[in-house]
């Protein structure tokens, strides 16, 4: 991704099959990272189970930045968005945490599990080895000294079409 200009959005997909067991799907400007399954014991019909998810990018502008919360249920896959922005270049290191929170049903006690910790790279470059800022700066001077170069042709261009208009109408 470039950096200072554009955001992504991460994407984390918990699949949870017929049985309670969840596999983690990963996802970034089409880079698909499917994690290994993730066996837990079936308590859906005793326990409220919620699914924890955290990303911790230092450098990186991340949004939602505090912890996000979807319920898990048998069959039905928990999605959870991050939106990201890199301020400058580089290499760029974080780590996605996954808990699982456990309430019951009965007895109002809750419990909490860390689950995952993967760790994820991230490349922000630049364009074509200048900032972003040099960039547009080269853009608008480029833009202006056209606009002058080109001005004196202006009046021989307002002549011609003036002259075919009124060629026109004779």
């Amino acid at each position: 991704m470039r950096a200072g200009v554009e955001s992504d959005v991460v994407r984390l997909t918990l699949e949870v099959d017929d049985l309670g067991n969840i596999t983690p799907t990963a996802q970034i400007e089409g880079n698909v990272v499917v994690g290994e399954t993730i066996q837990i014991p079936d308590l859906y019909e005793t326990h409220n189970v919620t699914a924890e998810a955290r990303l911790d990018l230092a450098g990186m502008q991340v949004q939602p930045a505090e912890a996000i919360y979807e319920p898990l249920a048998k069959g039905q896959p928990a999605t959870f968005y991050w939106s990201i922005r890199p301020q400058e270049t580089g290499l760029y290191r974080g780590t996605v945490w996954l808990h699982l929170n456990f309430v019951n049903k009965s007895t109002e006690e809750e419990d909490r599990i860390a689950i995952s910790a993967q760790i994820i790279e991230i490349q922000a470059v630049d364009f074509f080895g200048f900032s972003v800022n040099l960039a547009r700066m080269t853009g608008v001077v480029g833009s202006v000294v056209g606009g002058v170069i080109g001005f004196p042709f202006l009046e021989d261009i307002l002549r011609f079409l003036f002259k075919r208009k009124s060629n026109g109408k004779r």
